[in-house]
């Protein structure tokens, strides 16, 4: 009877031993774990967007992000799953670039060769009579850290670019620190009419509107339509209460 109790006490003995092993081995690695996580830097991501196709054109899109984006307030991956970020790419507000694929000989380029954000794209048109029509990628982008708070948003400058359907040829029609807003191509001129706002106090904010035209059978930055002197002269006509 007493070799039972010895056996019994033995094997009790043993199965305390490995239980407080396992403790103080799960009590360890719950201590240790947030010091390896605050030490370490998040590294973003690439995350591939949607392919954008369209029958006009012979290339298709890739929209490029980053996850987490700093730019967006996305500091770590603290508070993140797996399935945010699987679904993350749908919800992304900032484009870093994007990847054009040719649909006939699989050549492939990206738009950017520097650190930016594409704000918007869109896909213009210039119609000629007798002649093939001229399309374009319109974009606005975000390239410069213009209210100097050390990161790109959509207070800063916002640039006006037009590319062929490509990527390539990528040509700025709108001047640095503006805002472009707005555009309308008009096809009897053969332009496009933008709206632009700028800082003329250089105060950090873009709230002066302006009008610009850009031929795009030459595309470049745009000529002002309401010069200084026409605006002087509009002053001029005002009457003073």
């Amino acid at each position: 009877m007493s070799r039972c109790r010895l056996l019994i006490k033995t094997l009790v003995s043993i199965i305390f031993a490995t239980l407080s092993v396992s403790c103080n081995t799960q009590v360890n690695r719950t201590r240790q774990q947030p010091q390896v996580n605050a030490g370490q830097t998040p590294q973003p991501n690439i995350v591939y967007g949607d392919m954008i196709i369209k029958k006009e054109s012979d290339y298709l899109m890739i929209p490029v992000s980053i996850f987490p984006d700093v730019n967006q307030g996305e500091k770590s991956w603290s508070n993140l799953t797996s399935s945010s970020y699987s679904r993350s790419y749908k919800d992304r507000k900032n484009i870093y670039n994007l990847i054009f694929y040719s649909k006939k000989d699989a050549s492939i380029n990206t738009l950017l060769n520097k650190k930016a954000i594409i704000k918007s794209f869109d896909l213009i048109e210039k119609k000629t009579i007798g002649k093939p029509n001229k399309r374009f990628w319109l974009y606005r982008i975000i390239e410069q850290d213009t209210n100097k708070d050390n990161k790109l948003n959509y207070q800063d400058a916002t640039i006006g670019y037009l590319s062929d359907l490509s990527g390539r040829n990528l040509q700025q029609i709108t001047p640095n620190n503006t805002q472009l807003n707005s555009w309308n191509v008009v096809q009897s001129t053969g332009a496009i009419f933008l709206e632009i706002t700028k800082d003329t106090n250089d105060d950090k904010r873009f709230d002066t509107k302006s009008y610009m035209r850009v031929n795009l059978d030459n595309p470049a930055i745009g000529k002002e339509i309401i010069n200084s002197e026409l605006e002087n002269k509009i002053k001029s006509y005002i009457v003073e209460q």
